[in-house]
């Protein structure tokens, strides 16, 4: 998995573009800015994106490419960023350390996402937030019309609200939507696609 996607990184031009994804954009200035962990964070636009707006920002990937890229990304702009190279499975972070998770098309094995979720959550502190926008299941069907649009091929890999609800139950709900957008991200995300998109906080701890 790390070769396919310092493959993907190791061009010059950013396979997902520079500019942070839209609704991570829309999102994430409505919240005072704290300590932000970007998983899949790849070459680092949405956590370029969270510094530039006074966020502290803890980037992972599989990737060195990709950490090369957002490096000087963040360089470019003139923010920090820490950027780990590792898998979750294997990365450890304090318990209820982040304000904020920002899950962007981060898509993970059937078998590891509910686990990876349940782990992400315990890193979140109560009242913290989390940002979403993923692939939908409905999204096989525009992926097989249309390969430029991008996403995993494999169904269980996509998301659905359902899963969402389950994975984060003890969260309040801000936004859960399916919507068909037309991304125009990169080379790699162009054309329309069906998303799912979840912002919600975490339960405070009850007295």
């Amino acid at each position: 998995m790390n070769q396919k996607w310092d493959e993907r990184y190791k061009d010059q031009e950013f396979a997902y573009g520079k500019d942070p994804n839209m609704f991570f954009k829309e999102w994430l200035p409505k919240f005072k800015s704290g300590s932000i962990l970007m998983p899949a964070d790849g070459e680092g636009r949405n956590g370029v994106f969270a510094a530039r707006l006074g966020w502290k920002v803890t980037s992972f990937d599989l990737s060195v490419e990709g950490q090369s890229k957002a490096l000087q990304l963040s360089k470019d702009n003139g923010v920090a960023l820490e950027y780990i190279v590792g898998d979750l499975e294997q990365l450890q972070f304090e318990r209820e350390t982040f304000d904020a998770i920002g899950l962007v098309y981060a898509h993970f094995s059937s078998e590891k996402k509910s686990m990876f979720h349940k782990k992400l959550n315990d890193y979140l502190r109560p009242g913290g937030i989390i940002i979403l926008e993923a692939f939908s299941k409905n999204h096989i069907h525009f992926s097989k019309l249309d390969p430029k649009v991008g996403g995993p091929k494999d169904i269980d890999m996509l998301y659905s609200k359902a899963e969402i609800i389950a994975d984060f139950e003890d969260y309040e709900i801000l936004v859960l939507e399916e919507e068909e957008i037309l991304l125009n991200e990169g080379k790699y995300h162009i054309g329309k696609g069906s998303v799912i998109r979840f912002v919600g906080r975490k339960a405070t701890n009850k007295l």
